[in-house]
Formats: structure tokens, C-alpha cells, sequence
């Protein structure tokens, strides 16, 4: 007679750990996927570290865990030391929180935050399961993702991964938040009496993004200054210069340090400028934004560069190197898109959906339902 499987004890009502690094572009696909959990009768629980409170407090959990994590940079035995120690406590958190709510799955979403609570999931053996939002692989993605029971990915290609994942990986988009999944269906505005700008990304912008492109915005002829309506997110201290540098120019603008209604803004405008991290990129695909990118040249492994080129390849934006990045350069790329009239940013914005995936948030809870039967069929 056949051994009958111990399955682990789980909570009665269906519940996942979502687990992600203190940042936008892990904290909203993993606020996607919980927001999809919850509509299937799902209970979630974040786990991320203290910076990720300033992104979770629209985040639909019942409880936020809190772990201990660390980075460190190759070479500094002294930060490497402290670092595993951190994890080590953060791993153990983990694991004491984990034996209370015993999780159905435990879903990963990268930045450091997110390997202790894996840590603990391994060595609980419950279902765990990985999603890359970049092209490349991540670096404590990495640590995990051989062990892991399956492995999902926004883009079609995942580079730096190990060759016991090819075939493996599930191509599934990233998350996207459903206000920024309604403009999917949204028709590209109409280019009447305006051009409307958004200009994103100011607190890893530094001088390219919060000065250079008010300066790049002045340099255009006023036949086309006049047309324009800019909202510009920028770095809190340089605010009053790029606010003077379009007031000097007569350009209508609005200029913040953060907006809280972006999926608005995104929605009307016909431009897009900003860096080209992982939920950008997707978000401007689903929206059917045409953009210039500019990929932050410090980004882990050039990975910015990588997303990019899926929307440049399809037609949907320009992109243009940081280091070769002036207000000239920059003032040319932005006329060249306005001058393409409607018909030409209709038909990067279609281009742009053209790459989207808008039920990825969709499919990637179908992977993770689907995970937990095939590991208790095991």
C-alpha cells in the first residue's frame, strides 16, 4: 500500500507571505498579486523591512512582519560579517512568525528584505515560489532561485540565470496595480490644443532628470513651449530651480516632490520621460505610453538598459544613455516625438500595448494556486 504524504499544517483560510524589498518597483507587483489573492478568498501578510512601510500603507494585508536584512558589497569582509548576522536574525523572525500562521505559500519579490522570509520557508518546506520584475536577475533572487519551487519573470528573456532554470521559468508580466491595469482598456488621448508631459522618477533622477529636463523643456522654440502642460515629479531640494526654469520659460508646469494620484496622470498624458526600472516599464506598456528612457547607468548589472529595449525594440520609446544625456540631446529626442504629431505617438502608444501584459497579476496567482497542487500531489 502506498505511503500517504504528511502534508504541513496550514491555516484554514487560504494565506500568503508576500515578501518583498523596500521599494516601489518590488512593493507594487507584490501589492498586485495580494490585491489578486484577496479577490480569490486569500488572507496575506507582508514581510519587508522598515523602508518598506513608506510603500505599504495602501498595501491589503492583515499583518506586516518586519525583518532583519542587510546588503553588502563584495569585498567587505566587515559588512558581509554584519550582514549574514542580520539575516540570520531576520531568517529566524521569520520562522517563529511562519509557525504561527502557517502559510499556504510563501512568494518572494526580491531586494533583500525578501531572503530571510524565503530562508524560512525552505527550511519550513513550505511552497515558495519567486517572481523577477527586471530582465536580469536579481542578486539575492539569485541565492534562491534554484531552490525554490517555481520561478516567474515579467520579461521574456532572464539573464544571469542558472542554466537549471532554462525551461523552467514562467513568463508572466509584472503586477500591476488595478488603476494602472484599467488604462489598458483607456484609448490613447486625443493631441488637441496641448502636449501633456510627465516626467517621472526625480528621487533617482539626481540633475538628469530634476534639472536637465527643464533646461532640455526650455530650449524647445515657444511655438512648441506653448503647447505644453508638465508634471514633474523631482528631488525635494531642486524643486524652486526647476519651478523657476519653467516659469522662465513660460512653460505651464507643475512641479512636486511626489504624486500620490499617478495612475491619473499617467492616464493623460501623451509623454512619458523617466528611468526605466522593472514597474515603469511595465506600467507604461500597459497604459500605452510612448517615453524616452533613460536607464540609471549604476543599476545592479545594467538592468534597466535591459527593460528598456523591450519597449525601444517595439517602437514605443526612445532611449538614450545617461552619459550621453545633455538639455540639447535631450530637447532634440522630446521634439522629435512631439513633431511625430498624433498619428505618430498613436502609434507608439499601440506599440507599447503591444508588449503589455496586463493579467499578469492574473496569471502569476494562477502559478502560485497551481504550485501548491502540484507540491501536494509530490
Amino acid at each position: 500500500m502506498a505511503k500517504t504524504k504528511k502534508l504541513k499544517p496550514r491555516s484554514e483560510t487560504p494565506l500568503a507571505v508576500v515578501a518583498a524589498g523596500g521599494t516601489g518597483g518590488h512593493m507594487f507587483p507584490a501589492e498586485a498579486l495580494a490585491r489578486e489573492l484577496i479577490k480569490r478568498g486569500w488572507q496575506v501578510v507582508l514581510a519587508s523591512d522598515a523602508r518598506g512601510a513608506a510603500y505599504a500603507e495602501k498595501f491589503p494585508a492583515i499583518e506586516r512582519l518586519s525583518l532583519e536584512a542587510a546588503t553588502f558589497k563584495k569585498g567587505d569582509v566587515v559588512g558581509m560579517a554584519r550582514a549574514a548576522l542580520k539575516i540570520f536574525a531576520g531568517t529566524r523572525q521569520a520562522t517563529k512568525a511562519f509557525k504561527r500562521l502557517k502559510p499556504w505559500a510563501v512568494i518572494g519579490f526580491g531586494g533583500y528584505p525578501s531572503y530571510p522570509a524565503l530562508m524560512a520557508a525552505l527550511g519550513r518546506k513550505d511552497v515558495t515560489l519567486l517572481h523577477e520584475q527586471n530582465s536580469v536577475l536579481g542578486r539575492s533572487n539569485r541565492q534562491v532561485c534554484a531552490k525554490v519551487d517555481a520561478v516567474a519573470c515579467a520579461f521574456p528573456v532572464l539573464k544571469m540565470a542558472p542554466s537549471s532554470l532554462e525551461g523552467q521559468v514562467q513568463v508572466v508580466g509584472n503586477p500591476v496595480r488595478p488603476d494602472i491595469r484599467a488604462l489598458y482598456d483607456a484609448p490613447y488621448p486625443a493631441v488637441d490644443r496641448e502636449i501633456r508631459l510627465l516626467i517621472t522618477g526625480g528621487s533617482q533622477g539626481a540633475k538628469i532628470l530634476s534639472e536637465t529636463v527643464p533646461q532640455a523643456l526650455a530650449l524647445l522654440p515657444v511655438s512648441l513651449r506653448i503647447l505644453l502642460k508638465v508634471e514633474q515629479q523631482t528631488r525635494a531640494e531642486q524643486i524652486e530651480f526647476a519651478t523657476q526654469t519653467y516659469a522662465d520659460a513660460e512653460i505651464d508646469a507643475e512641479v512636486a516632490p511626489f504624486f500620490d494620484n499617478m495612475a491619473e496622470r499617467l492616464g493623460r498624458a501623451h509623454i512619458v520621460i523617466g528611468r526605466s526600472g522593472a514597474s515603469t516599464c511595465s506600467e507604461l506598456a500597459v497604459a500605452g505610453k510612448p517615453s524616452i528612457l533613460i536607464p540609471l547607468k549604476i543599476a545592479a548589472d545594467d538592468h534597466q538598459t535591459h527593460n528598456a529595449a523591450v519597449l525601444k525594440e517595439a517602437g514605443a520609446a526612445v532611449v538614450l544613455r545617461e552619459d550621453d544625456v545633455t538639455a540639447q540631446s535631450l530637447s532634440d529626442a522630446i521634439r522629435g516625438l512631439i513633431e511625430e504629431g498624433g498619428a505618430g505617438l498613436k502609434k507608439r502608444s499601440d506599440a507599447a500595448k503591444s508588449v503589455a501584459r496586463p493579467d499578469a497579476a492574473e496569471l502569476l496567482a494562477d502559478l502560485v494556486e497551481r504550485t501548491i497542487k502540484k507540491k501536494a500531489q509530490e
